[in-house]
């Protein structure tokens, strides 16, 4: 069967800015539901790029990860995080840890390693009293409403990431690379096209380059594919970049974004960027027991700001190599 004809026997509601839902009839039992609705679930993704299925009562982290379980052929292990999270099970996370009252802006999961996630699959168990949804915006879109000169630029040069570890802020060299063991450490970077240096206080800074437009590998569709403007130091809020810079001083901020070729990316960029996701954004506050299914190339997410508890549990899936993304920037590993 086809994934069209396949998706076509799920009732897809269609809203202008929002999300593709789907409203379940689980009767209680989500696992099950989960396993008939498989095919149907990724077939919608596959034709539209995100799916928020409601009604299906997720209720605890153990029900939860049986249904991203389900759902993929096999859950993945987060590496080269940028933010700690609480491990529930193999392959099952909380959000990342990040201010409530802090945006995370639009971005594609780990769009800065050699193997990320095709699927990105959340659960809420428990939604805030305001604010907080997931919000999606459509990369191929997004691409299609930057200016060409930009994207251009980006494709012939890529995106340069920098990031400066410690033990204060942000995710430690043991969180990110599963290992503080030094010789560890070096071996992934030289394999994933990761330059490095040791600080004298015992720190580490890296650099890694990487497209900002790929093929999606299943659709052949151009994506704007990055975390150019959400790791950027103009996203952080004017106070925190203030603080953080006095801190460490401007080239130890704990990650920031540059051009391809080192240059800097200006405040208006930035901007420019946030504001162009912002016009393509669709969103659907969080219910608890929701799940959301995300192709992680095809679309980005963010995480708005919120007040009360929220609790979503992120699970990767899928994972799909960059070289079979058509990259425009070559990367060397040794």
């Amino acid at each position: 069967m086809s994934s069209l004809s396949t998706a076509s026997l799920v009732d897809v509601e269609r809203e202008p800015g929002k999300p593709p839902l789907l409203r379940a009839e689980a009767t209680g039992d989500a696992l099950s539901w989960a396993a008939a609705h498989r095919d149907a679930l990724r077939a919608v993704v596959a034709e539209h790029g995100s799916v928020l299925v409601r009604g299906l009562g997720l209720r605890d982290a153990a029900g939860t990860g049986a249904v991203f379980s389900r759902l993929a052929a096999g859950l993945m292990t987060e590496k080269e995080v940028f933010a700690p999270r609480r491990t529930y099970s193999d392959g099952v996370y909380s959000s990342s840890k990040w201010p409530p009252n802090q945006p995370m802006c639009m971005h594609h999961e780990l769009s800065y390693t050699l193997e990320f996630p095709g699927m990105m699959m959340f659960a809420c168990l428990s939604a805030p009293t305001d604010g907080g949804a997931t919000a999606l915006a459509d990369s191929p879109t997004v691409l299609d409403a930057l200016p060409a000169e930009l994207t251009e630029r980006f494709e012939r040069e890529g995106w340069l990431l920098t990031r400066s570890y410690n033990d204060e802020i942000g995710a430690t060299v043991a969180e990110a690379f599963g290992t503080d063991d030094r010789g560890a450490v070096e071996s992934y970077c030289r394999a994933n096209a990761i330059t490095f240096e040791w600080q004298p206080d015992g720190g580490l800074r890296t650099r890694q380059r990487r497209s900002a437009v790929v093929r999606h590998p299943v659709s052949g569709r151009r994506c704007w594919f990055n975390q150019i403007a959400f790791l950027n130091e103009w996203t952080m809020a004017p106070e925190v970049r203030e603080y953080l810079v006095d801190l460490y001083g401007a080239d130890g901020l704990p990650f920031n974004t540059r051009f391809g070729n080192g240059d800097p990316i200006a405040e208006d960029v930035v901007q420019l960027l946030n504001s162009v996701y912002e016009a393509n954004t669709a969103r659907e506050p969080w219910q608890a027991g929701d799940l959301m299914l995300v192709d992680n190339i095809r679309t980005a997410h963010s995480r708005e700001p919120f007040e009360g508890p929220r609790e979503v549990l992120v699970a990767m899936a899928d994972p799909v190599h960059l070289a079979d993304c058509l990259p425009t920037v070559e990367v060397t590993t040794g």
